[in-house]
């Protein structure tokens, strides 16, 4: 039981902590996890599990949707919101399902897109350092000049 609440407590200061292309991260996983844990019940004939499940994956993907940004996102966020609109209607349409097909659809688009926004979070990453790196790089170089007129 003591085990529980640091492990909680490890979760809650991870989030917490987390940027925003982290947290987004982790929703992906939360939604990929969800998603197979759905799976793995309906095959196990279980089906408030499934229900449960398909539900936080649900909810996760209409959170995706709700927080694009279509002024700024233009093209991209409209094609990303016709994806998750689509994930929604295969979600709903696994309720009924006990073939899995629809779940293995939106578990395989929300893995390639964890796998898209991941790649961009380290791109993003390798450019701040870059910017971080030239920036340091021309204040060292400023360094000697003002020393130069201070003393002279």
């Amino acid at each position: 039981m003591m085990m529980n609440a640091y492990m909680n407590q490890y979760q809650t200061n991870q989030i917490f902590t987390a940027s925003q292309e982290q947290i987004l991260i982790m929703l992906y996983d939360g939604a990929i996890r969800f998603c197979r844990q759905a799976l793995v019940a309906s095959d196990a004939g279980n089906v408030t599990m499934k229900l449960e499940r398909i539900s936080k994956t649900f909810a996760i993907i209409t959170e995706f949707s709700n927080s694009l940004n279509h002024e700024i996102g233009g093209d991209i966020a409209a094609d990303l919101d016709g994806l998750y609109h689509f994930m929604l209607r295969e979600l709903n349409s696994a309720r009924k399902d006990t073939t899995g097909d629809h779940l293995r659809n939106v578990e395989r688009l929300l893995v390639d897109l964890r796998q898209t926004w991941g790649e961009a979070v380290e791109i993003n990453k390798k450019d701040q350092g870059m910017a971080l790196k030239h920036q340091e790089v021309e204040q060292d170089a400023q360094v000697p000049v003002k020393r130069l007129s201070a003393a002279g």
